[in-house]
């Protein structure tokens, strides 16, 4: 059964850090592409980037330039590193394949962008 398990979220002022994981239970070398996804309160859940298999990226235009995503397939992880937050970039962060499969969603991680 596919899982994956967020962390690392957290409460970060405006203009901070934050590295979030995706740990998965299968190997996730096989997959073309894995992604990152957020859902905001009130709002739907939107992608936010993808990570290519052979290297290539992609992001939302609202994150272009301060997110990076990565993957350690020896480790079956997936990375987003978040920097120059802001508070609209608060929500709850889910990885998923991209695009999603909708039985793998898991339980995310929350980020709060607050002073």
């Amino acid at each position: 059964q596919v899982q994956f398990v967020e962390s690392g979220g957290g409460l970060v002022q405006p203009g901070g850090s934050l590295r979030l994981s995706c740990a998965a239970s299968v190997s996730i070398f096989s997959i073309y592409a894995m992604g990152w996804y957020r859902q905001a309160p009130g709002k739907q859940r939107e992608w936010v980037a993808a990570s290519i298999r052979g290297g290539r990226t992609n992001y939302a235009d609202s994150v272009k330039g301060r997110f990076t995503i990565s993957r350690d397939n020896a480790k079956n992880t997936v990375y987003v590193q978040m920097n120059s937050l802001k508070p609209e970039d608060t929500a709850v962060y889910y990885c998923n394949t991209n695009p999603p499969i909708d039985d793998y969603w898991g339980q995310g991680t929350q980020v709060t962008v607050s002073s």
